[in-house]
């Protein structure tokens, strides 16, 4: 044996890498707190220029050197953790008011682990906070902790959520592994965390590595990588940890039992823990440590931590083939150190049965491949399954013969404690500590009929809950055809209704003939206006849009109700006109700023002139006309106009396209259903104009005084002219007074 204080490794890169607790004076290729197999604490050097965790992976090393400059303080390994009031010696990682940070926001996980806290009746949640690069400060994610809704404070940095809640001492990563190492190694450098856990698959072992040194230097516990966590029962749950609600009451880690299991499996995990509340009282705490080749704690480290907690009297192992962890086990368990019952059981018995270049066992580490001399005597330990066995049932341990046998030997290990009065009956803790109930979340309730709640919204022309969206009933690959348009993706939704192809084809040419009208009319003005001003595009063309009304193409339904009525009780065209005229009411449809009898709207023509060919009639249309020959007789700009002409047409497509009631027809009427075909059109170049302008960079719009007309009042009358009238008033009032009281005396 050698100095363990002063051993130096060099190697070629110039960085050294200092380790403390040396078995062997033998060069190894290990980094990162492992040395032939066996775990050491790496040392940091506070005044070292040198990094102490960066030698490279498969770097030969040269033979130690013996450093005289370095003193017995700086080569002293971390201090030992504080003792904890349980008396374990700092060997609990969890407790009943355990809190974590969690990195990465997972929903799932985190309502997971409040519904935990919640059956297992803690006072308050684990989960202090959440991390979240990049978020903005003050913010917040919604969970349940039971039938309450909380606000979880959302941090954009390790630091700044520890420093909010500094009695959160577990760390719980669910970042990826590309950014696991730089996550997880910033929170080593956070005082207040204790533990570790890092739950991503695929981390370079390199980082795992480089991570172990620095937690093992700053004396925390790492769990992970490729991990679930692990769980105390009636504590605390890591994340997805046990599964569900339903399973964790199943194998009664809702409260705590007398069994500490380890295990590098997940999955194996929860399943071992259903075994346990059939075979004991139940487990008092559960760890899956990762599968792969380089865990941050091993099944030793937690064997070990199971041993110095008084709450754990039996010890459960669940090894597997690969590496030499269990041989650790058994060398303690035969030197004394472990005397608590363990019963453990290594998986991959079946190994020798396959080619081991050909199949893959699972887990990283699970390679059946290696030997090593773990315990310098030179007999070589292989890493299969049965050779792990035998070392273990040679040193103590309860090994069944099979996996099948693994239950009924825990159950004979937990017989043999109870008889001899160190548990109590396995079912005794079952009706002390009842699970608290948890209440169903509403999706669950509503899928299972267990509660009914009437809907919010009602809707009748779409619905997205199936492979593809369908309008009014018709599914969208179908309006994707070429039989299909615009104008029928608009009457399936305006009026749930398929219409015929020729008064979609109108709704079509519409669309086309009222989508702009220049940059003069008001709308395109406010439009052009606001985009020169800076605005974003949705911002010019609602200005633009909030000029539409009776007076900008908001006349449509109007003119389509006053025609309609009109023609349909035979009033004729003069009385119409006149009758309108005594009420002092526009002729909605009728007139124009610039079109004129000699000059005449070119979209009526063309509207008009499909019609003609394609409506089955046009009687609506024919009384607009008529009320224009009327007009006409006054003023030759009083002309059926765009809206007169829509509003017309579209009431013949609904009488004539034998889909619409007549009551049906007035209802589309009177919801405004023709004016949003205006809106919907001129939609289209008010866009374009916006886009204009702002490709164009025009810059701020400032209308010319010489178009405006200031017509200004006449000057108002000085501020002193008041000031005086009303000193003069005062006065006045004051004099009266006087004299008043003269009078009476």
């Amino acid at each position: 044996m050698m100095d363990r204080l002063s051993a130096i490794w060099y190697v070629p890169s110039q960085r050294i890498r200092v380790v403390s607790e040396v078995r062997c004076l033998e060069p190894c290729d290990c980094v990162g707190g492992y040395l032939r197999g066996r775990r050491v604490a790496p040392v940091f050097l506070p005044h070292s220029p040198f990094s102490c965790f960066a030698t490279a992976e498969q770097e030969p090393l040269l033979p130690p050197l013996v450093c005289s400059t370095l003193s017995v303080a700086a080569m002293a390994p971390p201090p030992a953790p504080a003792q904890t009031a349980d008396g374990s010696g700092g060997a609990s990682l969890f407790s009943p008011t355990t809190r974590a940070l969690f990195y990465n926001y997972k929903a799932a996980s985190v309502q997971r682990m409040l519904d935990f806290d919640y059956v297992c009746r803690r006072s308050a949640p684990s989960v202090a906070a959440v991390i979240t690069p990049g978020a903005p400060a003050g913010g917040f994610v919604k969970a349940f902790f039971g039938s309450t809704e909380v606000a979880l404070p959302v941090f954009p940095t390790t630091a700044a959520a520890a420093a909010a809640a500094p009695d959160a001492d577990v760390f719980i990563n669910f970042a990826s592994y590309r950014s696991a190492y730089a996550s997880s190694l910033t929170a080593v450098q956070v005082p207040s965390i204790r533990t570790l856990v890092i739950i991503a698959e695929g981390v370079p072992e390199r980082h795992t590595k480089m991570l172990i040194a620095a937690a093992a230097a700053a004396g925390k516990t790492i769990i992970g990588p490729a991990t679930v966590g692990g769980v105390q029962a009636g504590a605390f749950k890591i994340g997805d940890a046990a599964g569900t609600v339903d399973n964790i009451v199943t194998c009664k880690l809702h409260r705590p039992g007398s069994v500490g299991f380890v295990s590098k499996s997940g999955g194996l995990s929860n399943e071992m823990y259903n075994v346990l509340a059939r075979t004991t009282d139940g487990l008092f705490e559960g760890i899956a440590v990762g599968g792969d080749a380089y865990p941050g704690t091993t099944l030793a480290d937690h064997v070990r931590r199971f041993q110095a907690l008084p709450q754990v009297k039996l010890i459960v192992v669940l090894g597997e083939l690969g590496g030499d962890d269990e041989y650790i086990i058994a060398d303690e368990l035969a030197a004394g150190s472990i005397t608590k019952p363990l019963v453990a059981w290594v998986s991959g018995t079946c190994a020798p049965w396959f080619n081991a270049a050909e199949v893959q066992f699972g887990h990283a580490g699970a390679k059946s491949t290696s030997a090593n001399d773990a315990d310098g005597s030179g007999n070589a330990r292989d890493g299969s399954a049965s050779t792990k066995l035998a070392a273990l049932r040679a040193a103590g341990a309860t090994v069944p013969e099979s996996f099948e046998g693994f239950a009924d030997a825990i159950s004979g290990a937990y017989a043999k404690l109870q008889a001899a009065g160190e548990v109590g009956d396995k079912d005794a803790a079952d009706a002390s500590v009842a699970p608290r109930a948890l209440p169903a979340d509403y999706p669950s309730a509503l899928r299972s009929g267990a509660v009914r709640k009437t809907t919010n919204i009602v809707c009748t022309i779409s619905d997205d809950r199936g492979e593809e969206p369908t309008y009014a009933s018709v599914p969208l690959s179908e309006l994707m055809t070429p039989s299909y348009g615009v104008g029928d993706a608009l009457s399936l939704l305006w009026f749930k209704k398929l219409l015929p192809p020729w008064a979609s084809r109108f709704i079509e040419l519409v669309l086309v003939t009222a989508a702009d009208h220049g940059p003069c009319v008001s709308g395109a003005h406010n439009t052009i206006v606001a985009a020169r001003a800076g605005k974003d595009l949705i911002s010019s063309l609602c200005s633009g849009l909030l000029t539409i009304g009776p007076r900008f193409g908001g006349a449509v339904d109007a003119a389509a109700i006053a025609f309609k009525d009109a023609q349909e009780r035979g009033v004729p065209p003069d009385e119409f006109v006149e009758g309108l005229k005594k009420c002092g009411r526009r002729v909605e449809g009728i007139g124009h700023r610039i079109k004129t009898a000699e000059n005449r709207d070119k979209r009526v023509e063309l509207l008009s002139r499909y019609a003609a060919e394609a409506f089955p009639s046009t009687h609506v249309l024919a009384y607009a006309k008529s009320v224009e020959a009327y007009t006409l007789t006054k003023a030759s700009n009083l002309v059926l106009n765009i809206d007169g002409c829509i509003g017309a047409l579209f009431v013949d497509m609904l009488m004539t396209a034998d889909q619409f009631s007549p009551a049906e027809v007035d209802e589309v009427l009177e919801l405004g259903a023709l004016n949003g075909i205006f809106v919907v059109s001129r939609s289209i170049g008010l866009v374009g104009h916006a886009l204009d302008q702002r490709r164009m960079k025009q810059p701020l719009y400032r209308h010319p005084w010489d178009d405006v007309l200031y017509a200004s009042p006449e000057r108002p009358p000085p501020r002193e002219h008041y000031v005086q009238a009303t000193a003069a008033a005062a006065a006045a009032a004051a004099a009266n007074g006087a004299a008043g009281e003269g009078l009476d005396d």
